[in-house]
């Protein structure tokens, strides 16, 4: 990121700061979006002020004196020097400097913009390696900035896990930042929101899935291990045990088969793909 919007100005990151009495630090307590730009435009950005809203409320925070303003502040900010014409534009509200019992009635905001990381083409091509983590994303209905119970597992270990794939009860969800689809005898199974963050790209995708005649089951499925000599889940390194109980020496990794490349579905995401590539 390289551009902020902060207390009514746009400003170099480096002279942006949050003071270490916000409840955001104190307390982990503040909400965010992640818009993509494409060409200089914004992708969505009403879905995401809709679903801000909710993770803002959702979270105790009073955001109705913010929200409003956000717009302007984003199309303001995309035309700025500094911001790429292929990025994001990331949003935060904390909650200020006053815990009223889980309510937060004076909370800042700010807003950064700056570029994106996308996946290296070679794993793209061979599939990401996800590291199964055997919890429940906490509060899904709300877009926390709180990702510690999902970047605990991938600590240790020989680093190259693309991100972490929550696994409770041997329940496929989602992963740390990214939805997860099973396509299986023609149909697309994923997680039903409210189990699962109800992400703007999972809602596009689902939608155009739909138009397209796919069938859709809303449900998580299980996690099953890979025949003996297959790649699927293995075993191979130690995981960390999200409360810092003993780790087990063995855990299983999940990696994709094989690519989707040919099916159905990739044809949509490659018709879409500035729709499937944000959250």
């Amino acid at each position: 990121m390289t551009l902020c919007y902060m207390n009514g100005k746009y400003a170099p990151i480096s002279e942006c700061h949050l003071p270490v009495t916000d409840m955001a630090i104190q307390r982990g307590a503040a909400v965010f979006e992640a818009i993509r730009i494409y060409d200089g435009k914004l992708f969505g950005m009403e879905m995401h002020l809709e679903r801000f809203a909710r993770s803002a409320e959702g979270a105790g925070i009073a955001a109705g004196n913010i929200l409003p303003r956000l717009p302007e502040i984003f199309k303001a900010g995309v035309k700025m020097e500094g911001c790429p014409a292929e990025g994001l534009v990331r949003p935060y509200i904390t909650g200020g400097d006053i815990n009223n019992k889980g309510s937060f009635p004076e909370p800042r905001f700010f807003v950064l913009f700056g570029g994106i990381n996308k996946t290296p083409e070679e794993e793209r091509r061979r599939g990401a390696v996800l590291e199964p983590n055997r919890m429940e994303r906490p509060f899904p209905l709300c877009k926390s900035i709180n990702y510690l119970l999902a970047l605990i597992p991938l600590g240790g270990g020989d680093k190259v896990n693309h991100e972490s794939l929550y696994m409770p009860a041997g329940e496929i969800t989602e992963a740390m930042t990214n939805n997860f689809f099973l396509c299986k005898d023609g149909k697309i199974i994923t997680a039903p929101a409210g189990r699962v963050l109800d992400g703007v790209t999972r809602s596009v995708v689902l939608a155009l899935a739909r138009e397209n005649g796919f069938t859709i089951e809303e449900r998580c499925p299980p996690r099953r291990r890979a025949a003996p000599g297959r790649r699927g889940l293995h075993h191979r390194h130690r995981q960390r045990d999200p409360f810092g109980g003993a780790r087990r020496k063995h855990h299983d990794r999940f990696r994709p088969s094989r690519p989707c490349r040919g099916t159905p579905l990739q044809a949509i995401f490659i018709k879409y793909r500035p729709l499937a590539q944000l959250r």
